[in-house]
This record gives structure tokens, C-alpha cells and sequence, in this order.
């Protein structure tokens, strides 16, 4: 019994948390804006403008959302303070394994709230454009390329965040040389911005048949996904556009058609390409929303007071530094290089539990 009155305690010291974390989520002015929201949605000729009622409708759900996971914090913590009492009462501890499993979901999802508070940024709340590029290397760089491609989508799985295919270029015998995806869900980008830079591969390679180590790199950008009527303006002099026939093998992400969109924005260099939809339109749609993002995330990581600070070649995003490695031989391990946050679970890691990493840059940032 000296367990239960152990985790007794630990409730009872994590309630005043509980109360910090309301006000910081701002609950009260979220229910506010959700009666607003329910109200404006109920007027007459509301959804006549698709547009705005869809913007509505999505941020009522953000906002719902919000509501609804702090409530469920509550109620955890109400359940296991109960099982407590339960089991001291009945002098029973054949309820210790489930409080156990329990109390540590609760621990988890209850420091991921707290984070979630740190995401003040700009575009933060926005959804997430990740774009993979394949080192030099050949086919094992395009394999570790695809590599990352899955552990991002299965992430944004376990987050239960929608993917979006955007792009996608096959490697020439294995992988992938580049791909885009949107990953749509409130603070996508505010989360997955840690990922942002150049991730390092340590392994026998599957693709050397005399079994050598070898060290590859792929690069991930993170961008901001940027509607339509931000600052970020878009002139039709500024953007220089191709058409050209889809290549690779794609299976069903590539359409094999002369619809693939490539644009080039003249005052940064910058190059966006799309391949994956049916029609031109639908591919220059991608393209224009790839290159808002871009220009969005440059604006962001630079400092920059507007967009047209961005100039010349010099601001592309360029290769760096790796700001992870993972070994898979002669031992295992994945290290962040910026927060020296680690994970010998290689195989979790590469199915997606990122939330480590995530949660160690976040912090990271918020003292600095």
C-alpha cells in the first residue's frame, strides 16, 4: 500500500499544475470565443461564404479541441486520485500495474500541454510543409531519405494530424530523392519546426554487398503553411513558371502527364516543383502554397521585420551542420546534437516517438 500513498502524493503535488496550465491555456477566453464562434455559425447566409465558414469551423475545433484535452486531464487525474482511495480502502493492490500505466500517460500528455503553451510563434498554430531531399550518396542517401519521409508520416499518425502528399520523386533504384507533405493539425508546425535542418545516418549499408558502414545525410525543411490572404504576397513578376511530363516511377503519388509545375521565385532563387495532382492547377496551387511556406519560414528564422528583406541566393536554404545522428551499427543510438537529448530505441524512434526530441528543443528554447 505504500505505493498507492506514494502516487497519493504525486497527485496531489501535480493539482497546483493543473490550475497553471488552465490559466496558461487561457481556457476561459477560448470558451468565450467558441459561444462567439457557435452563434456566428448560426446567422443566416453563414455558409454562403465557403471560405469563411470553413475558417470558422476550423478554428472552432482547434479551440474545442483545446477544451476538450484539458477536461480530460482533469478527469485522469480525478480517476486516479479515486483508484488511490479505492485501493488504500480495500487494502488491494491488484490495481498498482494499471495506476502505473496510467499516471504515466497522464505525466506525458500533461508536459506535451504544457509545451504546447511555448508555441507562441507566428505561425506556430499553422500547419506543417516538411520537404526531404536525399544527400549525395546515391541510392543509400535515397533510402535514408524515405526513411525519414515514413518516421515523419507515422509521427503525425500517433498525433492523429492528416498527411497530405504535396510532391514526390522516386530514388533511381530504391527510396526517394525528394518528397513534400503537408501535415495538417493545430501546431504542427509549432511542434515539428525542431526538425528543421540536416539528419545523419550511421549504418551497414543493405545496398554494399561487401557490408561496409557507411554515413549518409538527407535534408528535412520545415515550413509554415501560409493561407491565402497572410502578408505574403505573391507577384506574378517575381515567379518565373515550367510545365514538364511527371518522372519517376511514383506508382500512384505521380501522374504521368505534362501537368508537373516547377516554379522559381527570380528575387531569392528559390525552387518549388510539384508533380503529384491530377491537373496543371491543382500542381501550381501546391507550388504557390510550397513557396509562401518557404518564404514564411526564411522570414521567421532570420528575423526578418517582411518578406521582401529576403534577397539574392545567400537566404536559400543551404546544407549544414547535422542537428541529429542515427546509428544503427556498431551500437545504437539517436542523438539531437542541439539539446544532447537521446534515445537508444532506434527502432521507436524510426516509427515515429519524436516527442523526446521535440519536447527537449522546445524547452531549450524557452530558457534561452
Amino acid at each position: 500500500m505504500l505505493e498507492f500513498d506514494e502516487y497519493k502524493a504525486k497527485l496531489s503535488a501535480v493539482k497546483p499544475s493543473l490550475e497553471v496550465l488552465r490559466g496558461a491555456l487561457n481556457l476561459e477566453a477560448a470558451q468565450k470565443e467558441i459561444e462567439e464562434l457557435e452563434a456566428a455559425s448560426e446567422r443566416e447566409g453563414f455558409w454562403n461564404d465557403v471560405e469563411n465558414s470553413q475558417k470558422v469551423q476550423k478554428r472552432l475545433k482547434n479551440l474545442k479541441d483545446k477544451v476538450e484535452n484539458f477536461d480530460r486531464l482533469c478527469a485522469a487525474w480525478d480517476d486516479m486520485s479515486a483508484l488511490c482511495e479505492m485501493a488504500i480502502e480495500e487494502n488491494d493492490d491488484s490495481m498498482l500495474d494499471e495506476l502505473k500505466q496510467e499516471y504515466e500517460a497522464f505525466s506525458q500528455k500533461i508536459e506535451s500541454t504544457r509545451l504546447s503553451t511555448l508555441l507562441t510563434g507566428e505561425y506556430d498554430a499553422n500547419n506543417a510543409i516538411l520537404t526531404f531531399h536525399a544527400g549525395a550518396g546515391g541510392t543509400e542517401a535515397q533510402d535514408w531519405a524515405s526513411m525519414l519521409y515514413r518516421m515523419y508520416n507515422m509521427w503525425a499518425d500517433r498525433h492523429g494530424y492528416k498527411v497530405k502528399v504535396m510532391d514526390y520523386l522516386d530514388g533511381d533504384d530504391a527510396g526517394i530523392k525528394s518528397a513534400t507533405i503537408m501535415i495538417e493539425g493545430e501546431n504542427a508546425y509549432g511542434f515539428l519546426k525542431s526538425e528543421h535542418g540536416i539528419h545523419r545516418l550511421v549504418r551497414v549499408s543493405p545496398y554494399d554487398a561487401a557490408g561496409r558502414r557507411h554515413t549518409s545525410f538527407a535534408a528535412v525543411e520545415v515550413m509554415p503553411e501560409i493561407s491565402n490572404d497572410t502578408e505574403i504576397e505573391l507577384r506574378d513578376e517575381d515567379i518565373k513558371m515550367d510545365v514538364f511530363r511527371s518522372s519517376g516511377a511514383g506508382g500512384q503519388k505521380v501522374n504521368k502527364t505534362s501537368s508537373a509545375v516547377r516554379l522559381t521565385h527570380i528575387p531569392t532563387g528559390i525552387v518549388v516543383s510539384s508533380q503529384v495532382e491530377r491537373s496543371h492547377f491543382q500542381n501550381l496551387e501546391n507550388c504557390k502554397n510550397m513557396l509562401r511556406a518557404r518564404l514564411a519560414e526564411i522570414k521567421e528564422r532570420e528575423h526578418l521585420e517582411k518578406i521582401s528583406d529576403i534577397k539574392g541566393v545567400q537566404m536559400k536554404i543551404e546544407w549544414g551542420s547535422q542537428i541529429r545522428s542515427y546509428v544503427f551499427m556498431p551500437y545504437q543510438l539517436v542523438k539531437d546534437h542541439r539539446t544532447e537529448y537521446e534515445n537508444g530505441n532506434i527502432d521507436s524512434v524510426m516509427n515515429g516517438d519524436l516527442d523526446g526530441f521535440i519536447n527537449a528543443f522546445l524547452s531549450m528554447r524557452a530558457k534561452s
